[in-house]
């Protein structure tokens, strides 16, 4: 754990680093408490690398109807609400998908393997495409806590439970400290109480608090150095994700893979997309635009500009298009 500037704060979680920022610095310790609490309770509910938590008892059980936790249900919950929202684009039954092409571990574990795929030896390219099961297979009854997998489905709640976990952690530091707050976990970044007036610089994706808001800087990855290629922008609420298919990698058969699953084939989406960065309501709202840009490829223009969402898209040559009110970028890089 490294304390930045005052009010903030990093440490480990969800296998990536997580960035705490509060407007009033003598609520740090405060907001950590709750924040440490919250982001425990949702690993034990959702993580697909721990035996002991609800999504693996509900992936492992066969099919079978399970008695599951209110908090489980909500994660579930806004999974389906996602895949509703994108036609199945961002869809939460990837789970075998990606452990087939060696995601069945936490990656900082993949890290120290050398991000190297144990017993994946052969490339995608000799692995037929399949579709993922769907997420019409999961079955949830919200009113009687019970929740079903069928057609062989198995969850991978990754691509909305960490920007759920900042909305909530977000929520509820600014309603027990009545401070200013950001969260940024890997990146998925919610804000919420009153925007901060000025407390110096701080750090989350180069992040500090300034008049008007956090700024933030927009990079490939949320861990770059201060002059990484991005742009700095500032937010006052809501939330700003960013999806990339360059940082979460490891090898298949000498392959370079990613962890963004294209629920069609069952294999990492094909875009022409690097990195997609999109501001939203919630985090959990950014980060499904941000994910479902990313498999939509060259359609995600369209799609996010008739959504009305202020996105910065990326290409693999790095050039940048952006969409609706996202703010120009004065300066190179």
């Amino acid at each position: 754990m490294t304390t930045l500037a005052a009010g903030t704060d990093t440490f480990s979680v969800f296998g990536t680093t997580a960035a705490l920022l509060v407007s009033e610095p003598g609520r740090l310790d405060d907001a950590r408490a709750v924040a440490d609490a919250e982001l425990a309770a949702v690993d034990l509910a959702c993580s697909r690398f721990r035996p002991d938590s609800e999504l693996s008892r509900l992936n492992g059980c066969g099919g079978a109807v399970t008695a599951i936790s209110e908090l489980f249900a909500e994660l579930i919950e806004a999974a389906l609400r996602a895949a509703r929202l994108t036609d199945g684009d961002v869809d939460p039954t990837c789970g075998h998908a990606l452990a087939e092409i060696g995601y069945d571990r936490d990656f900082t574990v993949l890290q120290a393997a050398g991000l190297q795929a144990p017993g994946a030896a052969s490339p995608l390219s000799r692995r037929p495409s399949r579709r993922v099961p769907g997420w019409r297979s999961v079955r949830l009854d919200r009113r009687r806590l019970l929740a079903q997998l069928t057609n062989g489905a198995q969850l991978d709640l990754g691509a909305t439970s960490k920007a759920w976990a900042a909305d909530r952690c977000a929520e509820m530091i600014a309603a027990k400290t009545g401070s200013g707050v950001l969260v940024s976990l890997g990146g998925d970044i919610a804000v919420a109480g009153p925007a901060p007036a000025d407390c110096g610089e701080g750090a989350v994706e180069r992040a500090g608090a300034v008049g008007g808001g956090w700024r933030v800087r927009v990079t490939d990855d949320h861990a770059a150095a201060p002059d990484a290629p991005g742009q700095t922008v500032t937010i006052r609420s809501g939330g700003l994700a960013t999806s990339s298919t360059t940082v979460r990698t490891w090898a298949v058969g000498g392959q370079r893979v990613h962890h963004i699953i294209n629920p069609a084939t069952g294999q990492p989406a094909v875009s022409c997309w690097r990195t997609v960065s999109v501001a939203a309501g919630s985090c959990v709202d950014a980060n499904t635009a941000s994910t479902a840009a990313i498999i939509r490829s060259e359609a995600a223009l369209p799609w996010l500009q008739s959504a009305g969402l202020p996105a910065r898209l990326v290409r693999e040559d790095g050039s940048v298009e952006t969409t609706a009110g996202w703010p120009s970028d004065p300066g190179p890089g």
